[in-house]
């Protein structure tokens, strides 16, 4: 009887003993869910802008940004532009106003570099992207990714938000100062949020 009483706490203290480190695995893996579905949905961030012709064009445009850990990726989406190869940048303002989009200022430039070729060790501009091929379809397509770029922090040097883009007739020789003799702005969109 004795041992019958003592398997039977024995039993009792085990199977309670497993049930409460049970709920405390579930409970931890329910926060851990919990955590990873927050900080998803905090870091990435997703603004979509709409391009408009400029300078007599019919170039138009759609433009994503996504920031997602720490890198912001551009896919852009070009429509109504001459065959060819033309310049894309961001600019200084998102003023698109001005029938010839220099309203929008000069190419983003907060750390003050000449321009040049992204990422060239001469130096170059934040808004300094480059050139894209257009087919003979007026369609052209650009992805760019950087982590030199933000849509969500407060540095300034990174911030695109109020900023513009301004796709250009011609090419970028990412030589000429300050800008790369591009030619004139057909089509400009407002980063904002």
């Amino acid at each position: 009887m004795k041992y019958l009483k003592y398997s039977i706490l024995t039993f009792v203290l085990v199977f309670a003993t497993a049930c409460k480190d049970n709920k405390k695995e579930t409970e931890e893996t329910v926060d851990t869910e919990v955590e990873k579905t927050v900080e998803e949905t905090v870091t990435k961030t997703e603004i979509e802008i709409t391009l408009d012709p400029k300078s007599g064009s019919n170039a138009t445009g759609t433009i994503k940004f996504i920031e997602e850990n720490g890198e912001v990726t551009m896919m852009a989406y070009l429509f109504g532009l001459d065959e060819g190869e033309h310049a894309i940048h961001i600019h200084e303002s998102a003023d698109c106003s001005s029938p010839d989009g220099t309203s929008t200022g000069g190419h983003w430039n907060p750390t003050a570099q000449p321009h040049g070729k992204w990422g060239a060790d001469t130096g170059y501009h934040k808004g300094d992207i480059g050139n894209f091929m257009v087919g003979a379809d007026g369609k052209g397509e650009v992805k760019f990714s950087t982590k030199e770029w933000c849509l969500t922090c407060e540095d300034p040097t990174k911030n695109i938000i109020g900023k513009a883009i301004i796709v250009h007739q011609g090419t970028d020789d990412f030589t000429s100062q300050p800008s790369g003799a591009a030619g004139s702005r057909v089509s400009c969109g407002a980063i904002i949020e």
